[in-house]
């Protein structure tokens, strides 16, 4: 079941998020960033075991962008659609607040070509995005690829 996250939720958020960070493939997150950025969050709940099985934000960077942040999903539901599902949900709710464009730094851009998006030069982002990286161990060098997608209006 997909929904918006709830306070109840950010601790096993974290620890999903946490997960990817031990492997290098995504920043880690504070709880603090993940309660005060909880409106940003879907989740998904598996509906056997009632677990938490994936996260993902929608982020807004200005007036006509946004970002894709913190996908996640558990190891086991990985291949499942749940990762399309709320990607889905987060373009669904940019385009219904009226951003333009969303992007998305990531370590899997065949996902995200299969949802349309294109590969873009990281240098196109604005350096207001650059903010999250500064805590990045691999900061300035980024080997995530930049991808975008424009939203129909």
């Amino acid at each position: 079941m997909l929904r918006k996250a709830k306070v109840e939720d950010v601790k096993k958020m974290h620890a999903l998020i946490e997960s990817y960070a031990k492997k290098g493939e995504m920043l880690p997150c504070a709880l603090v960033d993940l309660y005060e950025r909880l409106r940003d969050f879907y989740v998904f709940i598996d509906d056997e075991s009632s677990e938490l099985v994936g996260a993902c934000a929608l982020h807004i960077c200005w007036e006509d962008l946004g970002e894709i942040r913190s996908l996640a999903v558990n190891d086991e539901k990985k291949l499942s659609g749940i990762g399309k599902k709320m990607t889905l949900a987060c373009l669904e709710e940019a385009a219904i607040i009226g951003l333009k464009r969303v992007f998305a730094l990531t370590y899997q851009p065949k996902f995200f070509e299969r949802l349309g998006f294109n590969e873009i030069d990281k240098g196109m982002l604005p350096h207001k995005i650059w903010g999250a990286c500064i805590k990045c161990s691999k900061f300035p060098e980024c080997d995530e690829t930049a991808m975008m997608l424009e939203l129909s209006e």
